[in-house]
C-alpha cells in the first residue's frame, strides 16, 4: 500500500492505494471518518483488487473542506479523482456518507461496474438527526494531550458497542492533530454539520433512477448502544424500488461495527456480488 494526493477540482485530495489486479475498487468513508474507516474491507480486497480508499475533503491529509461542501461537491471530487488516474470500469464502495456519494457517482457515469452501500444512500428523517447531532460537538473540542482525546473516543465507542482495539486507537490518532498548543479533531465542525444537512437534499428517486450498475446494499440492523439504528427499514424504501438491479444484505451489525469490526457474514455477499459483476 501506498499514500498518493492528487489535486482535484482546485485542491489536494489524499488516499491509501493498494495494489490488485482484477479492477479498481473506489471507497468512500463516513461524515466523520477517514480512509482508515474502510481497513477490513481493504485488508479484505487488496491483492484481488486494486483497492483506493480516499480522505473526502475536510479530513485526514486531504484539503479543508470548502464552503458549500456537501455530497454534491464530494461527488464532483471522486468524479475528477476518476478521470485523473484514468480509471476504466470502477467499483464503488461507499459507508454512511460515502455511500450517498458513490450512488450519486453511478448516477453520473456509465462505465460503472458496480456499487457497495454499506449502510447508506437512504431517505432522511429527524430519526438520523436525533442519533447523530449530539455527538458532533466533540469535533470542536481541545484536548490537552493526544491521550486525552484518545480516552475520550474510547468511551464514545464503549456507548456505540464498539469494542475497542489498536486499529480504533490508530484511526483516533489520525483524525487528529496538535495546534496552537492544544489537540484538536481535524474536522471543521459547521463544515461537517453542512456535509449532514445535505444527506437531506438527497432523493433516492432522482439517484437510483440513473444508476445502471449492479448494486449491493448492506443495512445494519443492530441498536447503537442504547439508540435504534441509524437507518430504518423504510428509509431503504426508495432506494431498493427506484434501484433497476439491488441485492441486499441484511446484518445484525451495527452502523459502527460494521466498518470497525471484521464482518464475517458481510464479507461473502461483497465476494459474491463481485464475482457476479
Amino acid at each position: 500500500m501506498n499514500y498518493q494526493t492528487v489535486n482535484v477540482n482546485g485542491s489536494p485530495l489524499h488516499f491509501a492505494d493498494y495494489p490488485g489486479e482484477k479492477g479498481t475498487i473506489i471507497a468512500a468513508h463516513g461524515l466523520t471518518g477517514n480512509h482508515l474507516q474502510m481497513h477490513y474491507y481493504a485488508e479484505l480486497l487488496k491483492g484481488e483488487y486494486r483497492f483506493i480508499s480516499v480522505d473526502l475533503k475536510g479530513r485526514g491529509h486531504s484539503a479543508a473542506a470548502s464552503e458549500n461542501t456537501g455530497i454534491a461537491l464530494h461527488t464532483e471530487d471522486i468524479l475528477a479523482l476518476i478521470d485523473a488516474l484514468n480509471i476504466e470500469q470502477p467499483i464503488l464502495m461507499g459507508y454512511s456518507m460515502g455511500a450517498f456519494i458513490m450512488a450519486n457517482v453511478a448516477s453520473k457515469r456509465s462505465d460503472v461496474k458496480g456499487v457497495i452501500l454499506l449502510d447508506g444512500a437512504a431517505t432522511c428523517t429527524e430519526h438520523q438527526r436525533q442519533i447523530v447531532e449530539p455527538s458532533l460537538g466533540r469535533i470542536s473540542k481541545h484536548y490537552e494531550t493526544a491521550e486525552a482525546y484518545i480516552e475520550e473516543i474510547k468511551a464514545i465507542y464503549n456507548r456505540l458497542g464498539v469494542t475497542w482495539t489498536e486499529h480504533l486507537e490508530h484511526v483516533g490518532r489520525y483524525e487528529i492533530a496538535e495546534k496552537d498548543g492544544h489537540w484538536e479533531n481535524k474536522c471543521d465542525e459547521d463544515r461537517i454539520r453542512q456535509d449532514f444537512q445535505s444527506f437531506y437534499d438527497y432523493k433516492p428517486e432522482k439517484v437510483f433512477s440513473n444508476v445502471a450498475c449492479p448494486v449491493l446494499l448492506i443495512h445494519s440492523t443492530g441498536s447503537i448502544g442504547a439508540m435504534p439504528a441509524l437507518f430504518l427499514a423504510e428509509s431503504y424504501r426508495e432506494t431498493q424500488q427506484y434501484a433497476r438491479d439491488i441485492w441486499k444484505l441484511t446484518s445484525d451489525s451495527n452502523h459502527y461495527t460494521l466498518v470497525f469490526e471484521e464482518r464475517k457474514d458481510v464479507n461473502p455477499a461483497i465476494q459474491r456480488f463481485l464475482e457476479n459483476l
